[in-house]
């Protein structure tokens, strides 16, 4: 017992002499706001010599990321350096007319030039992988021709804008317009098509180009954020994936065969109205795959149907595919 006392007591010295031996951290003496006064706050830091002639160049670039001085992934960690994108100045600044800046995003200037420069920063972006072999950087589109550098407007110009094209979603807070309208400054056939009475809703800001589309370079047809077609359209469209017992063979093939997806003046996005599109294939099998007049129906001799409401979408409703037994899911009836 002696023994097992003193141990006892020599672990119990050692732990108080630990804790005792452990440096105190303190918390600092708060001060009483109604004594004392807050902190002046710090002079903000001056713009760089550029704004001196630029300065519209400099308002916008100061409310993006670009101009973020604490982000690392700013040009040369300071985000305030303009010569990371347009070059060495030193000889613009001693003769601003004589000696343009080396780097200069004009018309002239090839697209891949521009884009290089874009990408010396975002070339790691994984949405970059593909740029190279992506549709626009074929045709000769620059970073630059979808994003404006030296955006955002300042605000008097933002709240005009904002009340001459006002968004159509109550719940969007930004300034910036909606992606169709970047898109369909080339893409105007597109427009016309979203303009039509079935139609995606990508006025309606709902749905992006870019949740089907990846504008900066893809491998697949069209650059579509997928394997193909017909996997794009199921991510959203999930009901028709399947899999079926009797299956469609043109829906099994592609989903644009029937339906136009960015818009279409018949209904469900189609791109004729049924009967017309059912018979592009069934022109001749079964019951009679010719235009029907008003005594040609089926069965013989009954008054015909088929031009009005849903039209052979009236039996064949399963169209996509079946999964029913025996002849209704062979012909995709109820």
């Amino acid at each position: 017992m002696g023994l097992k006392l003193a141990l006892a007591v020599a672990w119990i010295c050692t732990v108080a002499a630990a804790v005792l031996t452990v440096p105190t951290f303190a918390q600092a003496p708060q001060s009483d706001p109604r004594t004392s006064e807050a902190p002046p706050p710090a002079a903000p830091e001056p713009p760089p010599i550029c704004a001196k002639c630029h300065k519209e160049a400099w308002e916008g670039l100061s409310q993006t990321k670009h101009a973020v001085r604490v982000d690392p992934r700013t040009p040369f960690g300071t985000g305030r350096d303009c010569q990371a994108c347009h070059g060495d100045a030193t000889e613009h600044l001693k003769s601003p007319t004589k000696n343009p800046m080396p780097q200069r995003f004009l018309p002239t200037t090839l697209a891949a030039e521009k884009s290089g420069v874009c990408l010396s920063c975002h070339a790691g972006n994984r949405h970059l992988t593909f740029w190279d072999s992506g549709r626009h950087a074929v045709n000769g589109v620059s970073c630059n021709n979808c994003h404006n550098l030296h955006a955002p407007p300042p605000p008097a110009a933002a709240s005009a804008l904002k009340q001459r094209d006002p968004t159509v979603s109550p719940y969007v807070n930004t300034i910036r317009q909606l992606e169709y309208k970047t898109c369909t400054v080339c893409h105007m056939q597109i427009r016309s098509a979203i303009l039509k009475p079935s139609h995606h809703p990508i006025m309606e800001g709902k749905v992006r180009c870019t949740d089907c589309h990846n504008p900066h370079g893809a491998l697949s047809e069209r650059m579509v954020n997928n394997e193909s077609i017909n996997d794009l359209c199921k991510t959203c469209h999930a009901d028709k994936r399947g899999p079926y017992m009797f299956e469609h063979p043109p829906v099994e093939q592609n989903c644009l065969t029937c339906h136009n997806s960015h818009g279409s003046a018949h209904n469900k996005l189609l791109n004729e109205k049924v009967p017309n599109l059912c018979q592009d294939c069934h022109d001749w099998s079964r019951h009679p795959g010719t235009f029907y007049s008003g005594n040609q129906g089926w069965p013989p001799g009954a008054s015909n149907t088929r031009l009005i409401a849903r039209s052979c979408l009236n039996c064949h409703n399963n169209i996509h595919g079946s999964n029913a037994p025996a002849n209704r899911g062979q012909f995709f009836t109820r």
